[in-house]
């Protein structure tokens, strides 16, 4: 699988965000994650070993190095990514990492968004919560409004994660959020999956009422995933089920 194997990465062009430089809080040979995800291009967790997590002060001198060179370059951001090999908010100093990047980012690159793809499994964390109050796009996994598919794909490593924790959660931000979901299918352990099924879609819309996002992300598979007899959701699914999203009222982005 891939490994970000830098603390800064890119720019690369996302399809959802577009030209993103990324930040990577955990360490660059390893995967660290409170979720396991069947379908995380990074691959299954692994353990910490001898991994180096990177300091609030190597993540500021990096950053600031990168967008030096990246304005003398001519070469502007659209958006710092905290993304890279697992869940960015388990990083001790999330909040400072934060606020630097955003002191950053007004001295270089004033346009450029923050952005933190995160797992939502720490918003109860009161600095973490905060931190993700302040960047310009709080982004945050919601795959399954039904508790077993939620389970079945993502495989969270704390006992007191479900689905209604989540959405008690997420409604918190109120409505400071983008919401993001994978859609597929596929067969895990014998277990048939598959979040595209109309109850599915229902069930997840009407969380969506509940949480009232200020976006929605839907996208599938794009990377080679560590389980096989994943499917990927069509082009058509995704329009088909953003169609629904639109008719609920929210704004939503589709990435095929």
């Amino acid at each position: 699988m891939i490994l970000f194997d830098q603390l800064i990465f890119g720019p690369i062009h996302s399809r959802r965000l577009g030209l993103s430089l990324g930040v990577n809080l955990l360490p660059t040979d390893a995967k660290i994650c409170s979720f396991d995800c069947i379908y995380c291009e990074c691959g299954f967790n692994t353990t910490m070993q001898d991994s180096p997590i990177p300091s609030r002060e190597q993540v500021y001198l990096a950053l600031e190095a990168k967008l030096k060179e990246m304005v003398e370059e001519g070469q502007i951001p659209d958006v710092i990514t905290f993304a890279g090999n697992g869940e960015p908010t388990l990083h001790k100093d999330f909040e400072g990492i934060i606020d630097d990047t955003i002191a950053l980012r007004n001295k270089f690159c004033p346009t450029a968004k923050v952005s933190v793809l995160s797992n939502s499994t720490r918003i109860h964390k009161p600095h973490v919560f905060s931190a993700l109050n302040k960047v310009d796009n709080n982004i945050l996994k919601f795959d399954s409004a039904i508790e077993r598919t939620m389970q079945l794909m993502d495989r969270p490593t704390g006992k007191h994660i479900n689905v209604s924790w989540f959405i008690e959660h997420l409604k918190k931000f109120e409505g400071r959020l983008i919401i993001q979901t994978m859609f597929l299918r596929g067969e895990i352990n014998g277990e048939r999956l598959d979040n595209t099924t109309d109850e599915e879609v229902e069930a997840w819309l009407n969380a969506l009422e509940e949480i009232r996002p200020q976006q929605v992300m839907i996208y599938s598979l794009d990377r080679e995933a560590p389980t096989q007899n994943l499917e990927k959701a069509t082009v058509e699914e995704l329009n088909l089920i953003a169609a629904k999203i639109r008719e609920r009222g929210f704004d939503v982005s589709v990435a095929g």
